[in-house]
Order: C-alpha cells, then sequence, then structure tokens
C-alpha cells in the first residue's frame, strides 16, 4: 500500500525570545550562581540562533517553579500548540477534524493523562471514535519516529485519515537549580513549537508526496547520551556535549544500514532532511552524511529562526524544503534518546 503526505502545519506560541534576549536573562539568573557561566557565554552567540519562541513569558524564568508550576505550563501551552498546528495542517489538507480516523500525538516535555488530543477534542472537533495513540520519550527524534509510526497506521488501514501532532514545550524545564553544563546548552539551544502532518492511502490532490516505512537504529550503551534526569524539582536534560563527535563517528554506518533497510543507497538521495541539533551537530551531519559543507541550508534556517524545539524540529524543516520546491528521493533523519537514529525515507513529486 502506498501512503501519502496530504499537509504539514506548523506553530510556533506566541512570546518571542530573540538570543540577546535568552543571554541576558541567563546573565541575571545563571552568571552569579555558575562559575563557569563567562566561559560559555560566547556559545550563545555561536549557536546559530538568532530567535525562539515559549510558551511562557521571559519574566518566568526569573522565578522559582516546581513541577506542578512547570506542568501546568506544559499543559496549557502544548495544548495549545497541538490545536494550532493541527488546524493548520487539516486546513491545507482540505480535511475536517470530524474526518480524522486515528491521532498519533509525540511530545516528551511534559506530563499529561488525558493526553493533548484528548484535551483538543471537543474544542477540536474529534469524533468520539477516533482513535489515540500518544507517544512519549523520543525526544529529539519524534518528528521522524512520529512520521514513520503515522506512515504505519496509514498503511495498515488504508481508508483511514491519520494526524500525526509533534508538540514540545522545551522552555518549561529551564534548570536554575541544577547548574550543570548541559543546562546551559539547553538554555543556549532550545525553544517551543509543534508540528502537524495529514496521512493517508489515498492519493492526494497537488503535489504528490510517498512515504516509505521508515527504520531506527539503536546504538548499545548509550543511554546517558540524551534523554530526561527525573528529582524532585523537574525534568533535568542529559545532553552529551561529545554528540557531535559521536555524529562524526558513528552517523554514517548507521545511515547506511538504514538506508540498506530501506532498500536505499546513499545514491539514490536526493535530499537528506535532518533533525538540525545545535551548529556544532549540523556540521557533522553533513559530514558524517557525505554532503558538502554547507548544504544543508533549510536546517541552519530553522536553527536561527525557531531553535531547537526537539521532536517539531525536523518537521519544520521538512516543510522549508517542500516550500522551496525541492523534488526527489528524500532520507528524513533524526536522533534522539536511546542513542537512536530514526530515518523515513520519501518521494516529492512536481505538482
Amino acid at each position: 500500500m502506498t501512503t501519502y503526505l496530504h499537509s504539514l502545519g506548523t506553530a510556533v506560541p506566541a512570546h518571542v525570545l530573540s538570543q540577546d534576549v535568552v543571554l541576558s536573562l541567563a546573565e541575571e539568573v545563571l552568571g552569579p550562581r555558575y562559575p563557569q557561566f563567562e566561559r560559555l557565554r560566547p556559545t550563545f552567540q555561536s549557536a546559530g540562533i538568532k530567535r525562539r519562541y515559549s510558551v511562557v513569558p521571559p519574566e518566568w524564568f526569573l522565578e522559582d517553579h516546581g513541577w506542578k508550576d512547570r506542568n501546568d505550563a506544559y499543559l496549557a501551552g502544548a495544548t495549545s500548540l497541538f490545536m494550532d498546528a493541527a488546524s493548520r495542517a487539516l486546513a491545507a489538507a482540505g480535511w475536517s477534524a470530524a474526518e480524522i480516523d486515528c491521532i498519533v500525538t509525540v511530545s516528551s516535555t511534559g506530563i499529561a493523562t488525558p493526553t493533548l488530543e484528548a484535551r483538543a477534542m471537543a474544542q477540536m472537533g474529534f469524533r468520539s471514535d477516533v482513535r489515540r495513540v500518544p507517544v512519549f520519550g523520543l525526544g529529539c527524534g519524534g518528528g521522524v519516529a512520529g512520521l514513520s509510526i503515522a506512515q504505519s497506521l496509514a498503511e495498515a488501514r488504508s481508508t483511514d485519515r491519520i494526524l500525526l501532532v509533534v508538540v514540545e514545550a522545551c522552555s518549561i524545564s529551564f534548570r536554575n537549580d541544577r547548574l550543570q553544563k548541559a543546562d546551559i546548552i539547553a538554555t543556549v539551544l532550545f525553544g517551543d513549537g509543534a508540528a502537524a502532518a495529514c496521512l493517508s492511502g489515498r492519493e492526494a490532490p497537488g503535489q504528490r508526496i510517498t512515504l516509505e516505512p521508515g527504520a531506527q537504529i539503536t546504538w548499545p550503551d548509550t543511554l546517558g547520551i540524551m534523554g530526561w534526569d527525573v528529582d524532585d524539582a523537574a525534568l533535568g536534560v542529559v545532553f552529551d556535549r561529545a554528540i557531535p563527535d559521536f555524529v562524526d563517528e558513528h552517523l554514517s554506518a548507521a545511515a547506511s544500514t538504514a538506508l540498506s533497510n530501506c532498500g536505499m543507497t546513499y545514491d539514490d538521495v536526493d535530499r537528506f532532511v535532518c533533525h538540525p541539533g545545535g551548529a556544532k551537530v549540523v556540521t557533522a551531519i553533513e559530514r558524517a552524511l557525505r554532503l558538502e559543507q554547507g548544504v544543508l541550508v533549510a536546517e541552519r534556517e530553522v536553527l536561527r529562526d525557531v531553535g531547537n524545539m526537539s521532536a517539531p524540529t525536523v518537521l519544520f524543516v521538512l516543510n522549508r524544503v517542500l516550500e522551496s520546491g525541492q523534488t526527489g528521493r528524500f532520507m528524513t533523519s533524526a536522533l534522539g534518546p536511546g542513542f537512536t537514529g530514526s530515518f523515513l525515507p520519501m518521494t516529492v513529486e512536481a505538482a
């Protein structure tokens, strides 16, 4: 069965944080407490980020927050982002919420039970018999892994309309108490946003975009590279500084395996569409995937304009690549906790 991508929609919250504002806040909150802050200060300017967006206003970061404060902010912000991104994807596909048969929701930055799609159900107008597939814990790999899950569901039931929504509110996990280097790097890089996609086994009008089954590669003994620490105050980011080196050393072989599993080689790929974890990671990805340095333009533009939003970011990149008119065989890829590389091929034809 063939799975078609009908549309994408993206959304960011209302609060704009320029990198200069973030640096000013970090100097005020972290500077007096973190002895190495001045040594890490240049990272704010070298990260390749001009601005990002937050579900909470700048003054929120000047106060102390516990689990309830943070998760309340997540529930409000992520639900709003869910509805914004989903509404845009549905409008672009020409579908109504009542026509959706299955919703895949990917999010790892807060706890929602009932989950986000249930919270949005009445206002969005989803049917009471819609199937719900919430997915937690994929982190930065969630955009590609979520798209792969949605593709599999669409392939299994070709007449169903599938809505994928990937939403993260990274900002609410800002920590001013642990003072670990990973927390500074997270402050440099992460923002909030959501992306949604409409898929089905029915051919879409206009541009023809077909999705194929994806692949995942999980490296052994790598649980400490990326993820969450859970303590009494909040979630605490695990973000190993060796990620660019790990990409240099291991991504090429993993990509080769994933391509082979998908019946492809490097020569078959017209465009890798990648999650841009950070400026150094994008450069490392280009080396590992045998690409010309600087070719991942859309990845750097998304990082510049909205920062690293974790899981939705790669779908922002895909949306920008599609809007540019590029066609051919694409391979979407993202790295996330596990430590895992997620890959999904697609073919984009001219309208």
